[in-house]
């Protein structure tokens, strides 16, 4: 059901060498640019209407708007299961407790006196957030995406999730439901490559926005790289990946159930257990046999997920040789299930998350422990980091100067622009201080130096 990938005996390669010799999705956002830029183009000319032909044609539904009544964010609410309610209200506050630790706040710096530079955070004036909503309803990622919005202060925010026939073209309900619990009334029935463009570009019923996020599919992250430049993007998110790090002391049933809990999410997920123990290696893989049979999505899923080229088991020699190969991969989200796992987490440089021990589940991660689940994909945890408070945030920098503070430094600013051959820079300099020799000489080296 599960490959093999044995790297043991021999000294493991450096950088591109070993992380090529991992699994990983085939996921080519260059050749899925080509495919959206019409839709995109085709939003940016005829706005609300390629909207509703793009519903009809992809989602097989008709819409009369395109933006979801306050009344249908309203009844969602009202018929929303209380269990479920109550489980989304658990998730947003957790949510809320991290993410308001992130808050950043002005630092003001005395470089010298009378000659400061102050930091100030600024958060962006409008986002766009996406909620996914092919195979499954994701309302977590209606938390993960605002919660961080709302704490850092965005003043607006729209919310779009693909039309549900099955809802009368309304997304699904417990998306409009989750909206309605964090006061977020723009929602707009609106998927794909077709709804990162309406961000981007606004139309008649939604203004632009500045940044858009969310997870989504192949033609979210390929319209997110159209528009790059033009919108901040939070990254490209690709189909997700889960990495155990696991020795002998691991319960196989939870490392199997923990492999399977990503595997259903979609046939390009990724699935990868690092193990320097073969016994272990061979317990996952019976348990894999037994608890794939006993749930849903199997061969739509679960089952191409596994067996396919971006999930393994791989095998080395000791966790340090694990550790080196979990940083090459750079797992969106990274399990350590060894012993003292505590110390050998602290030890990762490269993942979107780290859970630590036997009782952190990246079940636990989706939903209620506090942390986002919008983390980078495809190896980009090696330069890139997940969804938080800092991701809505611009650090502005104020310089403010007097007179003789600048007086005190100008001398070695016309050097420095003298050496780039900026002559107007170091003018702009010399014009606040007319017949000041130091300041139009700039710096030169004192002789006998």
């Amino acid at each position: 059901m599960i490959s093999r990938i044995d790297l043991r005996g021999d000294a493991l390669p450096e950088g591109t060498a070993l992380r090529d010799l991992l699994p990983r999705a085939d996921f080519d956002v260059s050749a899925a640019l080509e495919k959206v830029r019409p839709i995109c183009e085709a939003v940016h000319h005829r706005g609300d209407a390629a909207l509703i032909d793009y519903a009809e044609k992809f989602d097989g539904v008709r819409l009369e708007a395109v933006r979801v009544p306050a009344q249908a964010l309203a009844d969602a609410l009202e018929r929303l299961d209380p269990a479920v309610r109550a489980a989304l209200e658990e998730s947003i506050r957790r949510a809320r407790l991290v993410h308001r630790a992130q808050r950043r706040s002005s630092h003001t710096t005395q470089v010298v006196r009378g000659g400061s530079v102050t930091e100030k955070w600024v958060p962006v004036e409008r986002v766009g957030l996406y909620a996914p909503g092919g195979r499954s309803v994701y309302p977590s990622s209606v938390i993960m995406n605002a919660v961080p919005a709302q704490e850092a202060g965005v003043p607006s925010m729209a919310l779009a999730s693909p039309p549900q026939r099955d809802f009368d073209g309304l997304p699904h309900p417990t998306i409009l439901a989750a909206c309605a619990l964090l006061g977020i009334d723009e929602v707009y029935a609106a998927g794909g490559a077709q709804a990162v463009a309406m961000f981007a570009h606004g139309t008649e019923s939604c203004a632009p926005t500045a940044m858009v996020t969310g997870p989504g599919n192949i033609w979210v992250a390929a319209a997110k790289r159209y528009f790059t430049g033009r919108i901040g993007i939070d990254t490209e998110a690709g189909p997700t990946e889960i990495a155990v790090l696991a020795d002998d002391t691991a319960d196989p049933v939870h490392v199997a159930a923990d492999l399977i809990s990503q595997a259903e999410h979609d046939p390009l997920a990724a699935a990868v257990l690092v193990t320097d123990s073969p016994a272990l290696a061979d317990a996952v893989e019976k348990e894999l046999e037994t608890q794939v049979a006993a749930t849903r999505h199997i061969e739509d899923r679960i089952v191409p997920a596994l067996r396919g080229r971006q999930s393994a088991i791989v095998l080395v020699d000791g966790i340090d040789e694990g550790l080196r190969v979990v940083d090459a991969y750079g797992a969106e989200h990274l399990e350590i299930q060894t012993a003292d796992a505590a110390a050998v987490a602290d030890r990762v440089r490269n993942a979107g998350a780290i859970f630590v021990g036997p009782w952190a589940p990246v079940s636990l991660g989706d939903y209620a422990a506090g942390s986002n689940h919008v983390l980078p994909t495809g190896g980009c945890a090696c330069h890139s980091s997940g969804l938080s408070v800092q991701s809505f945030l611009r650090g502005i920098h104020i310089v403010d100067y007097t007179r003789d503070a600048l007086a005190d430094v100008a001398h070695h600013v016309v050097t420095l622009a003298e050496a780039e051959d900026l002559p107007a820079h170091g003018a702009a300099i010399k014009a606040r201080f007319p017949g000041d020799e130091q300041v139009s000489r700039g710096w030169k080296v004192p002789e006998g130096k």
